[in-house]
């Protein structure tokens, strides 16, 4: 392939082009290589279903041309970058996703070709037929890697914005330059809820948003007032579901795209269980964690489709018009508090129902009394009111969960310190909330 220059595991050089824009053809070029052929994809999805099988031999679908690659993150005035890891037999994966880390435990994800091509194929029969994208996310995460993924089967160049995602005019002009007739972007609820905060007044903006076929919406949950507020302004919003386990979102406005299957595991009268998917476009488990793979990864016993065990907490319903998710919080997200145990989504929730709050953090502290403590962080609409917010806030969580769910602790902070994909960065916010108040 041309300009693309490899690598070793142990001297890995850096992938790059010369200039914000060139670099995209030249990503594609690389991710083209390393996915290779789609030979073995089938009738995109409709295929009958392997049969089960031990989870190490299942067939990629693919001839990888090229080992697998791993993007970086771009520094703030700079571009992505990406190796190639020879270390990696290229049957295991075609790209290698590392999490955010957000939860302070980070793992390198391998995607085969298979998956990734499932993905995108599921992606364009939910929304209609392939486009162009706006890419705001980077490619170093999953969702930043779907859309070169999804560029490269439509033959589409996206066009870049991974720095000042959220100023106006920047996103305007990036999504101006857009010249595909249908059009999408992916963005996490911080960056849409900070492009809305210029809108009605900023038309162009205003216009630019509702030009777009679908705004892809994920990374997290997004509160009833963000998507009544876009909804009221005329913009296509796509909730979306996923992980980097399983190439990004497979769970559209709560119903699992073409062949994607839910269950729920460990639930107890009829209540939320941890959420599991089975689907061609499941990774193939963690790199050099056998353990941790074992533990979320396997074979459905139904389709013989790989299946993954999430840390999330939901309920599956089963309609006339097919199976219908509602996400209930993570596994993990229970604070034990004086033996009480509470589901900081819960209290999360009942924050964002407060008219001033725009954005809210619910997490755990240590505490020598309580064992944890439930802290907050909150960032308001306006400034008006700010001095007895807090105690609306509390009485809030109070009447709406019980006493033992009020916070403990509540800051209001100009903006939630992000990380580099927009999710809230939980560890600099447990830090900040379990610091000695000045």
């Amino acid at each position: 392939m041309t300009g693309t220059n490899r690598t070793t595991a142990a001297a890995p050089v850096p992938e790059t082009a010369p200039s914000q824009h060139s670099w995209v053809t030249t990503a594609l070029s690389a991710l083209d290589a390393a996915l290779g052929s789609t030979r073995n994809i089938g009738a995109e999805l409709q295929a009958d279903a392997q049969p089960p099988g031990r989870f190490t031999d299942l067939p990629t679908g693919a001839e990888p041309a090229a080992p697998p690659l791993e993007f970086h993150p771009a520094a703030a005035t700079d571009i992505p970058r990406w190796i190639s890891r020879h270390d990696v037999a290229s049957d295991r994966a075609a790209v290698i996703v590392r999490t955010s880390g957000s939860t302070g435990t980070p793992k390198q994800t391998l995607l085969p070709a298979a998956a990734l091509h499932a993905s995108v194929a599921a992606t364009a029969k939910a929304l209609g037929g392939h486009g162009q994208w706006l890419l705001t996310l980077q490619p170093s995460y999953v969702a930043g890697l779907a859309v070169l993924a999804r560029s490269l089967a439509a033959g589409t160049t996206p066009e870049p914005l991974l720095q000042h995602t959220t100023d106006p005019r920047a996103f305007t002009r990036a999504a101006n330059r857009l010249t595909a007739e249908r059009r999408y972007v992916s963005l996490v609820p911080t960056q849409l809820q900070r492009l809305l905060d210029h809108v009605p007044q900023d038309a162009a903006l205003t216009a630019a948003l509702a030009r777009f076929d679908a705004i892809l919406l994920g990374g997290g949950g997004a509160a009833p007032e963000l998507l009544e507020r876009a909804a009221t302004h005329g913009l296509t919003v796509v909730r979306t579901y996923g992980m980097s386990e399983t190439c990004g979102g497979c769970v559209y406005d709560g119903r699992p795209l073409p062949g994607v299957r839910l269950e729920t595991q460990g639930a107890q009268d009829a209540g939320p269980g941890r959420v599991q998917i089975s689907g061609p476009m499941v990774a193939a488990g963690y790199l050099e964690d056998a353990d941790l793979t074992a533990a979320h990864f396997d074979i459905s016993p139904e389709s013989g489709q790989p299946r993954f065990l999430t840390d999330d907490l939901g309920e599956v319903r089963t309609e006339a018009s097919g199976q219908m998710l509602r996400i209930a919080g993570r596994a993990d997200d229970v604070i034990n508090t004086g033996g009480i145990k509470v589901s900081a989504e819960r209290v999360r929730s009942a924050l964002l129902e407060h008219p001033q709050v725009r954005e809210a953090f619910v997490g755990p502290v240590p505490d020598p009394e309580w064992g944890q403590r439930i802290s907050a962080a909150v960032v308001l609409v306006g400034s008006s009111g700010v001095e007895g917010i807090q105690q609306e806030l509390n009485q809030l969580v109070r009447d709406s969960l019980g006493r033992a769910a009020t916070p403990k602790r509540l800051l209001i902070l100009p903006e939630l310190p992000l990380l580099v994909n927009g999710k809230p960065d939980r560890q600099t916010l447990l830090r900040r909330l379990g610091a000695p108040s000045s």
